[in-house]
């Protein structure tokens, strides 16, 4: 069972955007999460809103149609819709802070059965900071956690995170290449599987205890 990285993201990235409904205010993290926007259902109204001050953002821009004045907070170049519009980091702090997302979507180092997230610092590395994502975890009124399922075959997803935490028991949502996985006052419940892989499988690539759900689907791409 070896889903190709890519494969995996763009797995990620489309069942993250069947998520997302009309009229809400989402903001994407960094990587990852940025290739949701490419996946919105055309009958599906979203407005993306990006922490380095803008709200209206389109799907990345494609090589050569780049306007190099308009980036998402990791610097990637994007669209912005007709309707966008953009201001300073006070206005988009407030938005956050304020709880005017809806949604957040960013990825993780390590997240575990209680909903903990920790994203910010890579051991042995020189890293800035936590940046926005601890005002996101917080401010959103829903967080999904998007990213590959292991990192170099190792699990990602555990009883207890080791690194420090960005946020206590904030996370609603894991969805991976393998399946999506709900937060519940119960524990870590596997709702949908990846119809390539089996519920054993996914046992083996995951530190966290699973329960698995009795209405247990294939995952909707």
């Amino acid at each position: 069972m070896i889903i190709d990285e890519t494969v995996g993201k763009e797995i990620i990235a489309k069942r993250v955007a069947k998520e997302l409904k009309d009229g809400q205010l989402v903001n994407l993290g960094i990587g990852l999460p940025t290739l949701v926007a490419n996946y919105i259902p055309k009958d599906i109204n979203v407005t993306f809103q990006s922490e380095n001050g803008m709200v209206g953002m389109g799907s990345l821009a494609q090589r050569g149609e780049e306007n190099i004045n308009i980036t998402n907070a990791g610097g990637q170049y994007v669209n912005v819709l007709p309707q966008g519009s953009f201001f300073d980091t006070c206005m988009s702090f407030g938005l956050i802070r304020g709880g005017h997302v809806d949604v957040t979507v960013l990825g993780a180092l390590e997240v575990d059965q209680s909903g903990n997230l920790a994203n910010w610092i890579i051991p042995g590395k020189l890293v800035p900071g936590m940046g926005g994502a601890m005002d996101l975890v917080t401010g959103a009124k829903k967080v999904i956690v998007s990213m590959l399922h292991t990192s170099k075959g190792k699990p990602k997803i555990f009883k207890k995170c080791n690194l420090p935490l960005t946020a206590r028991e904030k996370v609603n949502l894991i969805i991976t290449e393998l399946g999506v996985m709900e937060v519940t006052n119960k524990g870590l419940v596997l709702r949908e599987i990846n119809k390539d892989v089996t519920v054993d499988q996914i046992k083996s690539l995951t530190e966290a205890d699973l329960i698995i759900s009795d209405d247990l689907k294939i995952m909707d791409i």
